[in-house]
């Protein structure tokens, strides 16, 4: 099943029919390479969009990376100083 996993995470996800979560996907896949797989970065983006429907439409690839890229951070340091 591991196996499995780690195969199915390098497939080539779809594009996302959001430029805001595709743009974020690609510089945080980038960013937080070797610490996260590719499939929770993307969760995480997905994630942060979802939350941030209400915003206005030209602040969403900002806000929908600085979002993910918090979410990101806080779970690769759980409960430690912010860096």
């Amino acid at each position: 099943m591991t196996l499995h996993v780690a195969i199915a995470d390098r497939e080539p996800m779809p594009p996302h029919p959001d430029p805001a979560v595709t743009s974020a996907i690609a510089r945080l896949t980038t960013e937080f390479a070797g610490r996260f797989r590719h499939a929770l970065i993307t969760r995480t983006v997905v994630g942060a969009r979802g939350e941030l429907a209400g915003s206005p439409v030209p602040a969403l690839p900002e806000l929908v990376e600085r979002l993910a890229r918090e979410r990101l951070r806080q779970a690769a340091n759980p409960g430690g100083m912010p860096r």
